[in-house]
């Protein structure tokens, strides 16, 4: 059964006064939803602790607002600079390709295409439903395709052209694997055909359809926000291109053993090694063609991944960039929900730095749209630090549901499922959490804000364990902070990757969350310069500092993670995967960088087991007198044998 829902996400996570941040809702079983702005204190609902607790704001956008289920389109590929018209799909042409795929028995996908699914017009060179790789044009009536004698092996890399004789109405199809010791799942010692060629004459002539080029998928229905992309290919394709005729043969052969296409007719040659420095590359595909037909990455096709023509040697972009030119596409990959602003908010200039919401109600069904309020300048003493970073990185985490019985072993508690984790499983175009896998089996390294986010809510209870986790966890702390009285603005791992130590500096002593698991080098490098110069940190939580992670500038709610061969890890990058594209970092733990936690806090995660929570016990040096006042008004040497989260201070 389809449950019912209401929810949505905001453009920004930190804000200041004076800021504008929008707000982007979907929903069915109603046409409008009663806004609220609200400030968050206390988020579990546990009847034992203080409750839910937020505070009414008042604002402008406060009201009544429409609400519609809105559109998202998952997967990622590559969009092609104009509107395909300089490709006349009517003339003689051919397209080639390297591709790497994962999933080739999934159904029709596109590789390479001009084409409308819904109109049957066009030119695409894809997989078809048998799992071969194949090309098929239309004219709108009747489509013709042509495929491979044998089905598409899966991760091994193949060299597919495609022609189209306008003259003599000749399509044909060449395929051949390229394989080495290193570059795909089987050896050349595994036996197979070398080569596969196919043609065949036909009277259908492909009409032009009103969409452009497409790299990883094809064109299908309008689903209320324009066409949607189907055909979703998943795997990697490596240098692709078309020319404006039939090319021989001999001039196959050598696009296939890595020369230059030729010149004559040359229409567009996608280059994916173009465009590597030091610092990654972005999402930007150049066509080296002479109509600079440039691809533009959507839902964040994956870069810096090993090409057709890795050797093995190396493990970086950096040192063979002409050998990653692998780009990694997913069916469900999702980066950027774009819905439509449902209504915006200018933060007013007197809203006191802290934890935000705006409320959303509409007849039983409710949710909080969480962001994050810091000062324009500081103006306390202490910084909490939300760490948004490892919010993120748990973003809608679906390991836990769909391997049920190894959670609950490792755990030792029955799963508690509640709405939002039914309904996460009934929308998987909200994306998933670097726990995850994509469908095709490679890990999650891309995490976005810009969608709707189950755990990123006050009164979320994790269903491993049935206690909050990771934000609402953090709650406590602010109500902690709101309790005692002191004065505090919040900041976030956002502002802390932006600003560097100038984000810390101002304050006194920095308080970090309950799990500050993932960290960006600028952030790392921020907390260690900030407590090298005097500045306090109290880390009140456990496994922190842990995975190395990066963000762009101009991007801040998009995180990178590459998960290598050490560590406790859901996946692991393959290899020569193991640099990120966003900064060109080396993934994996900070402790094999020669960076564990123990380096900035004395502590570190060597362990983890989630069936109860422990006290803390004082140990000798905690008598020091440098040290022993932290425990003054401390009576015992135990303490934290009790608690909301499984009865202990530590142990989750």
């Amino acid at each position: 059964m389809q449950l019912p829902f209401l929810t949505g996400y905001c453009d920004r996570l930190s804000v200041k006064p004076g800021d504008d941040i929008r707000f982007m809702i979907s929903g069915d079983g109603a046409d409008t939803a009663e806004v609220q702005i609200v400030r968050l204190i206390h988020g579990d609902e546990n009847p034992e602790g203080p409750g839910f607790i937020e505070v009414e704001i008042d604002a402008t956008c406060n009201g009544s607002v429409a609400i519609t289920e809105q559109y998202t389109q998952t997967g990622s590929y590559m969009e092609i600079d104009g509107d395909g018209a300089r490709f006349d799909v009517g003339g003689s042409f051919t397209l080639h390709a390297f591709v790497w795929s994962t999933t080739p028995t999934k159904g029709r996908q596109g590789i390479l295409t001009r084409w409308s699914a819904p109109s049957a017009r066009g030119v695409a060179l894809g997989i078809n439903d048998q799992g071969r790789l194949a090309v098929w044009i239309g004219d709108g009536g009747a489509i013709e395709e042509i495929a491979s004698s044998e089905p598409l092996e899966a991760r091994i890399w193949t060299f597919v052209a495609a022609s189209y004789d306008a003259q003599s109405g000749t399509l044909a199809l060449r395929t051949e694997p390229v394989i080495n010791a290193y570059n795909s799942h089987l050896s050349p010692v595994v036996p197979r055909s070398k080569q596969s060629e196919a043609s065949k004459a036909t009277t259908i002539k492909p009409v032009a359809p009103a969409v452009g080029l497409l790299l990883a998928g094809f064109y299908g229905d309008d689903r209320g926000r324009g066409a949607s992309i189907d055909g979703l290919y998943n795997g990697k394709i490596d240098r692709s291109g078309i020319h404006t005729r039939v090319l021989s043969p001999t001039e196959l052969a050598a696009i296939r053993e890595g020369e230059m296409p030729p010149p004559d007719g040359l229409l567009t040659y996608w280059d994916t090694t173009v465009g590597y420095t030091a610092q990654g590359i972005g999402d930007t595909l150049v066509d080296r063609g002479p109509h600079a037909m440039h691809g533009h990455g959507r839902n964040r096709p994956i870069r810096a991944m090993t090409g057709y023509n890795w050797s093995g040697r190396d493990d970086c972009f950096r040192l063979a960039p002409e050998q990653f030119g692998g780009i990694q596409y997913n069916d469900d990959a999702i980066i950027d929900c774009r819905w439509t602003p449902s209504f915006s908010w200018t933060v007013a200039d007197d809203i006191k730095s802290g934890v935000y919401a705006a409320r959303l109600r509409t007849g039983a069904l409710e949710d909080h749209l969480v962001f994050f309020v810091r000062p324009i300048a500081p103006t306390a003493k202490i910084a909490m630090l939300m760490p948004t970073a490892s919010y993120l990185a748990y973003a809608n985490e679906r390991f836990v549901l769909q391997h049920a019985p190894g959670i609950e072993a490792v755990t030792a508690h029955t799963l508690i499922l509640h709405d939002v984790d039914y309904l996460l499983g009934q929308h998987a175009e909200w994306g998933r959490s670097s726990y995850d896998h994509h469908n095709d089996g490679t890990g999650v390294c891309h995490c976005s804000y810009r969608r709707p986010i189950m755990g990123l809510r006050p009164k979320h209870r994790m269903a491993s364990t049935g206690i909050p986790w990771q934000f609402p966890a953090d709650m406590s702390i602010i109500y902690w902070l709101e309790q005692c009285g002191y004065e505090y603005d919040v900041i976030t791992d956002e502002d802390l990757d932006r600003e560097g130590v100038d984000c810390l500096r101002p304050y006194r002593v920095v308080l970090n969350g309950t799990h500050s698991e993932y960290y960006s080098e600028r952030m790392l490098d921020a907390s260690e310069e900030y407590l090298a110069a005097g500045g306090r940190i109290m880390y009140l939580g456990a496994n922190g500092y842990y995975w190395v992670v990066a963000f762009r500038e101009d991007e801040p709610w998009c995180m990178e993670i590459r998960k290598l061969d050490s560590g406790s890890r859901a996946w692991q990058a393959a290899p020569g995967e193991h640099y990120m594209a966003t900064n060109g970092d080396k993934g994996g733990i900070w402790r094999n960088r020669g960076r564990p936690p123990q380096k900035l806090t004395g502590v570190g995660f060597t362990s983890e087991g989630m069936d109860e929570s422990q006290p803390y016990r004082r140990m000798p040096d905690s008598y020091d007198r440098a040290v022993s006042w932290v425990f003054d008004g401390v009576d015992n040497d135990v303490f934290g044998d009790y608690g909301l989260a499984q009865g202990g201070a530590a142990g989750i």
